[in-house]
């Protein structure tokens, strides 16, 4: 049974969440899978859901934050010791100033970002961001994610 659940692909939807060339980031807990990685707010895509409605939903769930989804980045398919996963990341906004996050949250410069752990499905997505140049941001005039 373990080797057919693991077979099953989880969808992920996950804001990459940019305010003033920084970009949001959550330690996950130091228990259970990926245990005290870094990552951006997301989570499953709840059946009947939209992974831009998901994105959006999981970044309030987890961050308070309100935000606007804007255009997708490549997906990523991967697989873990716990199972396997199709992540869908999305540049986002927020909708309002951020206020008071919980504390497991942090803004950090595109440069920095390689210097956090993050899980290895991440991995193209964290080097394209750190080559953002500062104050340039990730998205373009039309709001498309520029390439890198």
């Amino acid at each position: 049974m373990d080797a057919q659940i693991s077979a099953i692909e989880v969808r992920i939807a996950i804001a990459v969440v940019e305010h003033q060339g920084r970009f949001l980031i959550g330690r996950r807990p130091d228990h259970g899978p990926l245990a005290g990685l870094w990552e951006f707010p997301g989570g499953k895509i709840e059946p009947g859901e939209t992974p831009q409605a998901a994105a959006a939903r999981e970044c309030l769930e987890e961050t308070g934050l309100a935000v606007e989804v804007g255009p997708a980045y490549e997906e990523v398919s991967h697989r873990y010791e716990h199972g396997s996963v199709r992540l869908c990341f999305f540049a986002c906004r927020p909708i309002a100033d951020p206020h008071d996050l919980p504390e497991r949250f942090r803004w950090v410069e595109p440069r920095e970002l390689a210097e956090y752990a993050f899980p290895a499905a991440n991995a193209r997505l964290i080097e394209r961001l750190a080559a953002v140049r500062p104050g340039i941001g990730c998205l373009g005039r039309a709001g498309v994610p520029r390439n890198s």
